[in-house]
């Protein structure tokens, strides 16, 4: 792809292609390359099919043979890129937002997939999110399109410096260059540099045009009439990407296997201590103490210290039963109170919630980003409503050798956090809760914030 923008110059030899378009000829090699042997088999049929539709401008049919290429394969990138693209063409922007944001998650890296990212949230309004992406592949990034990215971003005073500096390194300056530098220009709201520039590459009779065309779009609420103009799309209603596709309901096998050895070894450390019995090797055994609210598992079975009184205490499983001539425990401890078994049961009294205690979260996911962890919170939290009122958690953790992001959600009581996870459960999802001094192993950060690129 020519990695460029538009930026208005009539001469045709100096106008990019449009950007959907480009992107799909472009992305054909690196898709190839990343689908695995046990791809679905029709899925390389989708694509090639939404190829051809976008490159013929027939963008609803991309967008249907594209959403059934993500389908058939729905880990693939390359695939996500290309849905995006459709998206985009269509003036879909919250759509291909997540559709580009879905590919750089699945290990895209390539420049035109940051770039229309970027555009893409440009348009929606979120310039934080389009700003830290291309700060973050900024070395990645031809300087002549990163620096009218970033004015595109709200940031001309840093697309100048970026653009400047490209003028100044470059053995022989581009018309795209320098153009780029005068709708640069332009947005800070430096007209006569703008003008100057500008005439390089604009005839004189088209140059006041130019300046008027970009002066109408310059107004900072005009985010998304700018980026419609410079794809040359019509924006539409979005409501987003299909919800059966998010990528969030398609796990890796690896995160799979991490976030089922991290659900075992909770249930475990968190598992009640399991019924005991006690043999006694004094005459008259003493009745048997239950184990005090909030004991820990260790706690529970740590054996007794010595006493002076030669009294030893030899902890059994359950499974292992006493003696027929050994009373059973209950019977023993209604025979130290029989005037209490005799009264009748008292109703219990109704359980109050125990949110308010906030001594526990409950994790309802593991990704293998961080920016995967805050979609598939936004994700959860439009699924499960009873999770607005708390806080997200997404932490680190090594797996295996790994790195994972878990999301998890704070601000529960013992009992709220057990029944939280079982109306996640019922769903079919995966969930576990923990008390929040006894986070599960292998974390390496805690409440980590949520970052400005959400979806």
């Amino acid at each position: 792809m020519d990695r460029s923008f538009k930026t208005g110059s009539r001469a045709k030899p100096y106008r990019a292609p449009r950007l959907a378009l480009a992107i799909t000829t472009a992305i054909a090699g690196l898709t190839l390359a990343s689908m695995t042997a046990n791809a679905a088999p029709g899925a390389q049929v989708s694509f090639s099919k939404a190829q051809t539709a976008l490159s013929k401008g027939q963008v609803n049919k991309a967008i249907t043979y594209a959403e059934a290429a993500v389908s058939a394969d729905p880990r693939n990138p390359g695939y996500r890129a290309l849905l995006g693209a459709a998206y985009l063409e269509a003036g879909r922007f919250q759509s291909a937002a997540t559709s580009f944001g879905d590919a750089l998650d699945l290990g895209d890296e390539n420049p035109r997939t940051v770039l229309s990212f970027a555009l893409a949230k440009i348009a929606m309004g979120d310039s934080g999110a389009a700003v830290s992406v291309l700060d973050e592949y900024a070395q990645a990034i031809d300087p002549t399109d990163l620096g009218l990215a970033l004015a595109l971003a709200g940031q001309p005073e840093r697309g100048m410096h970026v653009l400047v500096n490209a003028v100044r390194s470059a053995e022989q300056t581009t018309p795209k260059l320098r153009q780029n530098l005068a709708y640069t220009y332009a947005l800070a709201g430096n007209w006569r540099a703008a003008r100057v520039m500008a005439a390089e590459d604009v005839p004189a009779d088209q140059l006041e045009a130019r300046l008027s065309q970009w002066a109408s779009m310059s107004a900072p609420e005009m985010f998304q009439q700018r980026i419609a103009a410079l794809l040359d799309v019509t924006p539409r209603a979005d409501s987003g990407q299909p919800q059966q596709l998010a990528l969030a309901n398609f796990p890796s096998q690896q995160m799979l296997a991490a976030a089922s050895a991290e659900e075992a070894a909770t249930d475990l450390a968190m598992a009640e201590p399991a019924p005991m019995t006690i043999a006694y090797v004094a005459p008259t055994p003493p009745p048997v103490a239950q184990p005090a609210p909030g004991t820990t598992f260790a706690q529970a079975f740590a054996a007794p210290e010595p006493s002076g009184s030669g009294i030893r205490y030899v902890s059994n499983p359950v499974v292992q039963e006493l003696p027929m001539r050994a009373a059973p425990a209950a019977s023993r401890v209604a025979a130290a109170s029989p005037q209490r078994r005799m009264a009748p049961a008292a109703t219990p009294a109704p359980v109050a919630s125990d949110k308010a205690a906030g001594t526990h979260l409950v994790q309802l996911g593991s990704y293998s980003s961080k920016l995967e962890a805050e979609r598939g919170w936004n994700v959860l939290k439009a699924k499960f409503p009873q999770l607005k009122d708390h806080k997200p958690v997404i932490t680190e953790a090594v797996v295996n050798g790994r790195n994972f992001w878990r999301v998890a959600a704070a601000g529960f009581g013992p009992k709220s956090a057990q029944s939280m996870c079982g109306t996640v459960k019922s769903s079919g999802r995966g969930c576990f809760a923990y008390a929040a001094s006894a986070p599960p192993a292998g974390g390496v950060k805690r409440d980590v914030q949520m970052a400005s690129r959400s979806r």
